[in-house]
C-alpha cells in the first residue's frame, strides 16, 4: 500500500506514467462497481433492514473520519464505507462447525489497519517530504484503496473472514514496512539480488521496515483474536499467510513491476489475492488433517 508520489515530484517509476494511468483507471472502472453490485445484491438476503441501521450508521462515521483526518478521498472513503459496512454485516451460514469459523468479525481488523497506517504514514513525514516519498495531502485514491482493500471486501461479501482477515493484515504490513522503512532511512535491498537500492524503489526491503511490517501484522491479528472468537490456530495461519503475501508483494515490486509491466496498484492487489488465497488454503488443509 505504497503512497503516491506527489505529483510535483518527476515520474521515476520504471512503468509509463500513461500506463500505470490506464491500470489504475481499470481498476476502478472493475472492482468497486462490482463491490457495490455485490453488495446491493447479498442485501437481499440479509436481515430485515432495521437490522442494518447500526453497521450502515458505523461505517458511513468511519467514512466520516476518513475524509476529516484526510486519510482518503471523498470517493475512496465511500468505497471504504462500502467494505465496512460488509464486513459488519456478512458471515457464513454453513452447518459444520469447521466452517463457522467464518462467523468471526473482520471488523477490528480493519480499524486495527486504519490505526496502524496512519500513524506509519505520518511517522516521520517531513523527511518522506523532503524525499519526494510523501503521500499526496489529499490521502489515498480510490484506486489505492480498491487495491489494498478490495479483496478483503469480496472475501466479506462471500463470509470468508479469515481470509478477510489475512488480506487486512497482509495490507497493513505493506503500508507500515514501507512507511517506516523510509520514515528511517533504513538501508534497502533488492529483494531479488540483495543489491543496495534508493529507498522507495519498487522492490526494495529493509531490515527494520521488515520487522515493523510484520509486527504489525502480528497487531492486528492478536487484536482480532481478543476481540473475536477467532481460535489461536487460526490466527498463526492468518499471518503466515500476511508474511508471505508480504514477501510476495516486494517479488513483484522486484519482476513486474520494475520491468514496467505492472504498476503499484496491480501489485498491491495481486499481493493481497495471493494472501487471501493462501489463507484459505492453508486453513482447508488444517481442516482436513483434524
Amino acid at each position: 500500500m505504497r503512497k503516491e508520489i506527489h505529483s510535483r515530484q518527476p515520474w521515476t517509476k520504471t512503468i509509463s506514467a500513461s500506463r500505470d494511468r490506464r491500470q489504475s483507471a481499470f481498476l476502478v472502472w472493475t472492482l468497486p462497481p462490482s463491490l457495490y453490485v455485490l453488495t446491493a445484491w447479498s442485501l437481499v438476503h440479509q436481515s430485515p433492514p432495521s437490522h442494518l441501521l447500526a453497521p450502515a450508521l458505523t461505517a458511513s462515521a468511519f467514512a466520516l473520519l476518513v475524509v476529516l483526518l484526510r486519510a482518503a478521498t471523498i470517493p475512496a472513503a465511500l468505497l471504504g464505507a462500502v467494505i465496512c459496512f460488509n464486513i459488519l454485516t456478512t458471515s457464513s451460514t454453513a452447518a459444520s462447525p469447521h466452517h463457522r469459523l467464518w462467523n468471526i468479525s473482520a471488523f477490528p481488523a480493519l480499524i486495527a489497519l486504519f490505526v496502524l497506517t496512519f500513524l506509519a504514514t505520518h511517522y516521520g513525514r517531513h523527511r518522506k517530504q523532503s524525499d519526494g516519498l510523501a503521500e499526496s495531502p489529499h490521502g489515498r485514491r480510490t484506486a489505492q484503496i480498491a487495491a489494498n482493500l478490495g479483496i478483503a471486501g469480496l472475501c466479506a461479501i462471500a463470509g470468508w473472514q479469515l481470509a478477510c482477515i489475512a488480506a487486512l493484515a497482509q495490507a497493513t504490513a505493506d503500508t507500515v514496512s514501507s512507511e517506516i522503512g523510509q520514515a528511517l532511512n533504513a538501508p534497502t535491498i533488492l529483494i531479488t539480488t540483495g543489491r543496495p537500492i534508493p529507498r522507495g524503489t519498487d522492490g526494495g526491503v529493509s531490515l527494520a521496515g521488515t520487522f515493523y511490517g510484520i509486527a504489525a501484522a502480528a497487531i492486528l491479528i492478536i487484536l482480532s483474536t481478543l476481540t473475536t472468537h477467532l481460535p489461536w490456530a487460526a490466527a498463526l495461519l492468518c499471518w503466515l499467510a500476511a508474511v508471505a503475501g508480504l514477501v510476495c508483494d516486494s517479488l513483484l515490486g522486484a519482476t513486474v513491476e520494475r520491468r514496467g509491466l505492472l504498476g503499484n496498484d496491480l501489485v498491491n492487489l495481486a499481493s493481497t489475492a495471493f494472501t487471501a488465497a493462501l489463507a484459505l488454503t492453508l486453513h482447508a488443509l488444517r481442516i482436513a488433517a483434524l
